[in-house]
């Protein structure tokens, strides 16, 4: 009888699961290029995360919470962590700290940075006009609290149409979590031919 009644039925039809992208991206990078995801802190738990080719370099496993700026430094040849470090910028001032790391990232390499809860009230002028020789446009526009993400290239250009800095200034009648204010990311692919 169960036989019967299974001849008069309609096969359901259902969509493959979507495939899984390099950082989480929702579309895939093209052949040559490297996918990339930085996500800043969120709320006083939401962990930043930075994604190269893949690799998460940062993320809630590997990052206490701390309040800063965390760099994480990639040789854009090979796509591999060369350094990462975090920059304490609410109970003292590690600016010239995270001066030195920058200017003693190689050439040839990416800098991705991302902040967590306060990366601003210690950050010094030089700092911030030093990862402003690197392109960045709101690293002077900073303030307390704000969400920051920011990619950049040492000793070559990156192509002006990709995601390359955001920035969410803590707003308290607006904040999503409790007077914290919610992450941002940017996203994207970056060819493997700029050098």
């Amino acid at each position: 009888m169960a036989a019967l009644q299974e001849i008069g039925k309609k096969p359901v039809l259902r969509a493959p699961a979507p495939k899984r992208q390099k950082c989480g991206l929702w579309a895939p990078c093209p052949p040559g290029n490297f996918a990339y995801r930085i996500l800043s802190g969120g709320g006083k738990w939401r962990r930043p995360k930075i994604c190269f080719e893949d690799e998460e370099f940062i993320n809630e496993r590997n990052y206490e919470h701390k309040s800063g700026i965390i760099i994480a430094i990639v040789n854009y040849k090979t796509g591999k962590l060369v350094s990462r470090n975090f920059f304490e910028m609410w109970a003292r001032d590690h600016s010239r700290e995270m001066m030195d790391f920058i200017r003693k990232a190689p050439e040839g390499t990416l800098l991705l940075m991302a902040t967590h809860d306060d990366g601003s009230s210690r950050l010094n002028d030089d700092a911030k006009k030093l990862v402003e020789e690197l392109g960045s446009k709101e690293i002077k526009n900073i303030k307390f609290r704000s969400s920051w993400v920011f990619i950049a290239a040492k000793g070559f250009k990156l192509p002006d149409n990709i995601q390359k800095e955001k920035i969410n200034h803590s707003d308290q009648t607006k904040n999503r979590y409790k007077g914290w204010p919610a992450e941002i990311q940017i996203e994207g692919c970056i060819p493997r031919n700029l050098i």
